[in-house]
């Protein structure tokens, strides 16, 4: 009699609809998935089942599941080179793979959403964690978002009618308002949610290049109120996280458009970084650079409904950071909202003569208003931009609730419970 096979369920991501927006890597509590310039892949030798990368993934490509022998699942180095996912093993070829096969035998399998968020939060070694705490359910009194509707197989085309620098001239991270029209395609977005951005053209390895994820940057009727319809914020790429010198290739497309130029558009995608639509609800928004995006989409929702008198709305606090203030997108129009319609607070690290201050350093100094806005459960905290900024985000979000009587241990996970914490950060 041949020997059991030993299976496991092999955690595996379909490269047709996943738009490479790290969410799965940022969240992942035991560090199992990695990419390269084209895939985001699981190593099946770390992947525990725990599931905490699943809720977050925008577009459900991190939703495979393949039962595989542990002894020949699918290395890195294959599914690095996938276009796209490959058909499940029937059991015909599972018992040729390893002998009988004893359906029982599994390993690895997933685990519920229970086991999942506990052994999200217990961490390494008990370091903190801060990507456990973002939520993956939206407010309850949100708005329904679509999503979805256009994959990259049937991407729908947008005309661009603005393109402008948001940034001052001549400055490093040149920075444009992208403004794109759908004509007669329905396209609805509500802010916190993302399309994905189809460059032109072939990569390096002769294939059509995979979409880029960019979030809205208007709010739900348009940047033009009552037309069809959205912008973006877009950073021009000239260089990698390390200095080198690189050029972007959906970065450099989209800041070089023209007027009346066509843009490949798959999405929209996101359900849970969303705002409230319940009067007199809070927002406290976070962000770095082109992290003002979403944050730029709710307030000038929030704006809107201010003007038109039928909405009561709540607190607005901006912790907005930035090199310098030539470099921060919408400098100028952010001077011009109303102070007693938001409260505003710039974070500038690089400015000549100053001390560096980022964004953590206004929340402590803010620390007392933020411990009341802590406490109150119509509070939502929205938090975007590099990955970088997060761990020190989260954290003095913890120190100020503790230094103001608050159990972090028990207000941490009802945050993330009641879609009050929400993280987006790449």
């Amino acid at each position: 009699m041949n020997a059991t096979t030993e299976l496991i369920q092999q955690h595996l991501i379909d490269p047709e609809i996943c738009i490479r927006c790290n969410t799965c890597e940022a969240t992942c509590p035991v560090g199992a998935i990695t990419h390269d310039a084209r895939n985001y892949v699981v190593m099946a030798d770390k992947c525990n089942g725990c599931m905490a990368c699943v809720p977050p993934c925008p577009t459900g490509s991190i939703d495979h599941w393949h039962t595989m022998p542990k002894a020949s699942a699918y290395s890195i180095e294959e599914q690095l080179t996938w276009d796209e996912l490959p058909a499940p093993l029937t059991d015909a070829a599972l018992e040729a793979a390893g002998g009988a096969v004893d359906s029982a035998v599994l390993s690895s399998a997933p685990m519920s959403s229970t086991m999942a968020s506990t052994s999200a939060n217990a961490g390494e070694g008990g370091e903190f964690n801060s990507s456990v705490y973002g939520a993956t359910t939206p407010p309850w009194s949100a708005a329904h978002p679509y999503a979805n509707l256009h994959g990259p197989k049937a991407p729908v085309t947008a005309s661009v009618v603005g393109n402008v620098q948001v940034n001052e001239a001549g400055t490093a991270n040149e920075t444009h308002h992208i403004v794109l029209d759908f004509g007669s395609m329905p396209f609805p977005v509500l802010e916190g949610q993302s399309i994905g951005i189809i460059p032109p053209g072939l990569d390096e390895q002769g294939k059509p290049h995979h979409a880029r994820q960019y979030s809205i940057a208007s709010p739900r009727n348009g940047e033009r109120p009552g037309y069809n319809n959205l912008s973006l914020t877009v950073k021009r790429v000239v260089e990698d996280h390390h200095g080198k010198p690189v050029k972007g290739t959906a970065s450099n497309f989209l800041c070089d458009l023209k007027t009346g130029d066509e843009v490949q558009v798959i999405g929209p995608f996101g359900t849970s970084f969303l705002m409230p639509n319940h009067p007199k609800s809070h927002l406290v928004m976070i962000c770095t650079g082109t992290g003002s995006a979403p944050m730029r989409a709710m307030t000038e929702w929030r704006h809107r409904l201010r003007q038109s008198g039928k909405f009561v709305s709540g607190k607005l606090m901006l912790f907005f950071g930035a090199r310098t203030k030539e470099e921060l997108p919408y400098f100028g129009p952010l001077q011009k909202l109303p102070k007693d319609f938001i409260d505003i607070n710039f974070a500038f690290s690089r400015t000549a003569g100053q001390p560096k201050r980022y964004v953590q350093d206004l929340m402590r100094e803010r620390q007392a208003d933020l411990a009341e806005l802590l406490k109150d459960p119509n509070t939502y905290f929205y938090v975007c931009g590099l990955k970088s900024m997060e761990e020190g985000v989260v954290l003095a979000l913890r120190d100020i609730a503790e230094s103001h009587g608050e159990n972090w241990e028990k207000l941490g996970p009802l945050l993330k419970k009641q879609g009050r914490l929400h993280l987006e950060t790449y």
